[in-house]
């Protein structure tokens, strides 16, 4: 199961990312079980929605998400947020990238993401054009 951060729903629809190709493949390939954290919902909505100032594309996306990992949503919980606090102090990360990577381990899931300074580069993650997807 792949976990798809924010970043990756973002970049599939920002032609000038360059990881827009890789992401928008694994956003459409529905043969790739996907999951996302409740949080990416926001995330997508901010970012799309208010800071791009395209609220139709942000609710269009928000949409796809939620049909792509229908069932595959995790809530946030007290649990997660306990768990994602240790691993932010133990590799210097926001509380909202920690989330993600902590729902990822307890679920036994491989985070993909396009946030290579914070989770990529310390391991914690894999960019959306990485080769060995299990």
């Amino acid at each position: 199961m792949l976990l798809l951060d924010a970043g990756i729903w973002v970049a599939s629809k920002d032609s000038s990312d360059r990881y827009c190709s890789a992401a928008r493949a694994l956003v459409l390939d529905p043969s790739r079980p996907a999951a996302a954290l409740d949080l990416t919902l926001y995330e997508v909505a901010n970012v799309v929605g208010t800071r791009w100032g395209s609220p139709e594309l942000a609710r269009d996306l928000c949409r796809t998400l939620t049909a792509r990992c229908a069932g595959r949503v995790v809530a946030v919980d007290a649990a997660l947020i306990e768990a994602a606090l240790e691993l932010a102090a133990e590799h210097g990360l926001t509380a909202y990238d920690a989330a993600y990577v902590a729902a990822a381990r307890r679920n036994r899931w491989t985070l993909v993401s396009t946030d290579v300074a914070d989770l990529v580069s310390k391991g914690l993650a894999v960019t959306p054009d990485a080769a060995d997807y299990p």
